[in-house]
């Protein structure tokens, strides 16, 4: 009930009804595994400089369906954010403005669940761009592969304490790292966790 409201209460605030169908309920099968690249961790000054984003149908990875956009920074990155996302300013030579890639985003999700690895931190960046053009934060269901890999393993050990670092839920999931570190392989990888903590998992 508290979700349904919140939701309407969101809802209010849309300021183009373009973009209501974001707000219906979604009856499918797919969802969206999504990863941002930022300048640093804090919500309120960072920026995205990328997204990758894959779509899940089922228990398959839809690679052919994927997403990746680079976003133009308002300033220049600093070499010590470079060690942490590995994204150089020749990476973004072809790079689009903010709110264009925002769109082209919300375009490819639509109205499906997303999820993601810590993805509260995720959409708290998106929202920090969705919010002054739309009126609106994201309002798609929202699915927390740590949360789930938590709740299995838990059952397990009860008592127990849960490693829940990434590389730790790969490894333990027998799951390979992908090469390069960046968004979309990060957002595959997750896909990944999440088919694989549903018992199965297909690549096409």
């Amino acid at each position: 009930m508290f979700e349904a409201f919140r939701r309407t209460w969101n809802l209010r605030g849309l300021k183009n009804d373009a973009y209501a169908s974001l707000f219906e309920p979604y009856e499918g099968d797919e969802a969206v595994v999504f990863d941002t690249e930022t300048t640093g961790l804090n919500p309120k000054k960072d920026e995205v400089l990328s997204i990758g984003a894959v779509k899940v149908k089922g228990d398959r990875i839809l690679t052919s369906q994927s997403f990746e956009v680079f976003l133009k920074p308002s300033r220049a990155i600093s070499a010590e954010s470079i060690k942490i996302h590995h994204i150089r300013p020749c990476d973004l030579e072809h790079a689009v403005e903010p709110l264009e890639g925002v769109k082209k985003f919300l375009e490819f999700v639509g109205n499906r669940p997303l999820v993601g690895y810590y993805l509260e931190f995720d959409v708290s960046m998106m929202n920090r761009m969705i919010k002054p053009w739309l009126g609106v934060t994201l309002p798609n269901r929202q699915i927390e592969v740590s949360g789930l890999y938590f709740d299995k393993k838990i059952a397990l050990i009860p008592q127990g304490n849960i490693d829940l670092r990434f590389d730790t839920i790969l490894k333990d999931l027998n799951i390979p790292r992908m090469g390069q570190h960046n968004a979309l392989n990060d957002a595959i990888m997750t896909a990944m966790v999440y088919i694989k903590l549903q018992h199965t998992i297909k690549l096409n």
